[in-house]
């Protein structure tokens, strides 16, 4: 199956749907993207589209509702979980100013005094 985000205002995702990756196939047998986003607007009627990957092969992360679609880095990226996380140019990811801890602890994020809270279980 092919995963294709619906992309509407502010280049947020509005929804995820998956087609047979018959239809993203050209006359050569080659999967093309353009096929995919020419199905779903005859289908759908809405023309703005952008292929997605579980396994992150493109586009870094797996569109889900909310992301945003960044033209420039061909990136999804998640809602940013906190005003202090830093987005990680690489992965497209947010990340925490200060390094999750590397113990056998769970923590939770405080960003009132911006630091991890180990979590009572």
């Amino acid at each position: 199956m092919a995963h294709f985000a619906k992309i509407g205002l502010n280049s947020k995702v509005i929804e995820v749907l998956s087609i047979h990756n018959n239809e993203l196939k050209d006359s050569n047998g080659v999967e093309q993207e353009v096929n995919g986003i020419d199905f779903l607007t005859k289908l759908t009627g809405y023309p703005i589209w952008k292929q997605t990957s579980y396994n992150n092969n493109i586009r870094k992360n797996f569109a889900g509702i909310g992301y945003t679609y960044d033209e420039d880095r061909d990136a999804f990226i998640p809602p940013k979980p906190f005003n202090s996380w830093i987005l990680n140019e690489s992965t497209c990811l947010w990340n925490a100013p200060v390094a999750y801890p590397q113990d056998d602890n769970q923590y939770r994020w405080n960003e009132s005094t911006l630091t991890w809270d180990i979590v009572e279980v």
